[in-house]
């Protein structure tokens, strides 16, 4: 136990720290006010999928909210899904596909880029970290879809934000302000979100052998059409072969997938196919291999290799991604492949994390986010893992930690050293 304090709630300690286990929101909120009554920095975790994102912290205390589980609400004719926080995605995704529902923006598994299972990501990290899949263009991310949320503030109070119906105006929206704050403002204990009906169809067109520039043009085309794309990604050829069982043959393939009503899909399927009809080979894969494929390009499994080089995830203009990586491999050994429409760029270095490099050519070629998602802790201890700020935004980025954690007990530094 720390420093004699019984708590209502399972408490271990060993060498290094001390691990809280909260069942109940009013034991999260027991656990926030020791931490504020003794100025003691605490790490805030759901399952532990995404712990080695960000800036490695340094607390003696670890608040975890693995055993805070389960759905408070779902009606499904309502299109609503309420749950705790460490509920796993997996069994809320389970739970939405038994009633032909899912997530519509797709939250990403982190999990096996660091060597971990799948399927092990909880509902509050997917909100804190503010996850997204391939379909990002079409059906946004986490904060997009979030209706509600009940929060305790490093202030130690619990409130809540939002609601359960998706027309909600009350006030600031700070459901959504929850969304890419990664634990440093508040733990949110339940949180609400909208849910959608489940494509009936999928289809992936495959473009092969197209070099990346062509294929950025390609993919404009196509999401400039009437096609209705739902999202469009490119597999060079070194990269292709780490997909699906090598189902791509190696080959590089720009990837169209198309969702819907299967008499609309196959329609679509037909317009895009002589729209590009200058391209080279097309060929289709639906059903379940396209929807694994898709989930492999949105899990990063080509980079899964379970080593810690570095691994870089660019956020830019779709036409200007490619020319990064040409710029980048001028210099450094780097693999490399697109989703968003060639607008989310996955580096994978062979090396150093070239992280001057990375954002100095993400400055060239018209502005984005660079956020260094895989390196040893030494690394992400010495660089800046995600984008820094411009100094406006990062004086509001205190002011508002300063309003939700004034005493900074939650996450500290894992965004941004000493904040």
């Amino acid at each position: 136990m720390c420093t004699g304090v019984r708590f209502r709630f399972p408490t271990f300690r060993d060498s290094r720290l001390t691990i809280f286990q909260p069942k109940t929101e009013d034991e999260v909120v027991e656990a926030v006010q020791w931490a504020l009554a003794e100025q003691a920095p605490v790490e805030i975790v759901g399952q532990g999928s995404k712990r080695d994102l960000g800036r490695p912290l340094q607390t003696e205390h670890t608040l975890a909210l693995a055993d805070y589980t389960g759905v408070t609400l779902y009606e499904p004719h309502e299109l609503v899904l309420s749950a705790k926080a460490g509920t796993t995605i997996a069994e809320l995704e389970a739970l939405l596909a038994a009633n032909g529902q899912a997530f519509q923006f797709e939250p990403m598994d982190y999990g096996p880029l660091f060597g971990q299972i799948a399927g092990q990501g909880s509902l509050g990290g997917l909100l804190a970290t503010n996850l997204c899949g391939p379909r990002r263009l079409k059906s946004g991310s986490a904060r997009d879809h979030v209706l509600g949320v009940r929060v305790v503030s490093g202030r130690g109070e619990l409130f809540k934000s939002g609601g359960r119906v998706v027309k909600n105006v009350t006030g600031y929206d700070l459901s959504k302000g929850m969304a890419n704050s990664w634990g440093t403002l508040g733990i949110a204990t339940e949180i609400t979100f909208k849910v959608l009906p489940a494509p009936e169809t999928e289809t992936t067109l495959v473009i092969r052998g197209l070099a990346d520039d062509q294929a950025a043009r390609a993919m404009a085309i196509a999401m400039g059409s009437n096609g209705e794309v739902a999202s469009a990604a490119h597999l060079p050829g070194n990269v292709a072969g780490r997909v699906i069982d090598g189902i791509l043959n190696g080959e590089a393939s720009t990837l169209l997938r198309l969702e819907g009503f299967a008499p609309s899909v196959a329609d679509r399927a037909t317009m895009l196919k002589s729209l590009l009809a200058s391209a080279r080979e097309i060929d289709a894969i639906s059903g379940e291999t396209s929807r694994r494929l898709w989930q492999e390009i949105r899990d990063v499994i080509p980079f899964a290799d379970r080593t810690e080089r570095p691994v870089w995830r660019v956020s830019m203009a779709p036409m200007e991604g490619y020319k990064l990586v040409a710029s980048l491999r001028m210099g450094a050994a780097v693999d490399a492949y697109y989703d968003w429409q060639g607008g989310l760029v996955w580096l994978r270095m062979e090396g150093e994390p070239e992280d001057e490099a990375v954002r100095t050519l993400v400055g060239k070629y018209g502005g984005g986010h660079a956020t260094l998602v895989r390196a040893p802790a030494s690394v992400r201890a010495a660089v800046p893992v995600f984008e820094p700020q411009p100094a406006p935004l990062a004086a509001l980025s205190k002011r508002l930690k300063q309003q939700f954690d004034p005493s900074g007990i939650l996450n500290p530094g894992r965004m941004v050293a000493g904040v």
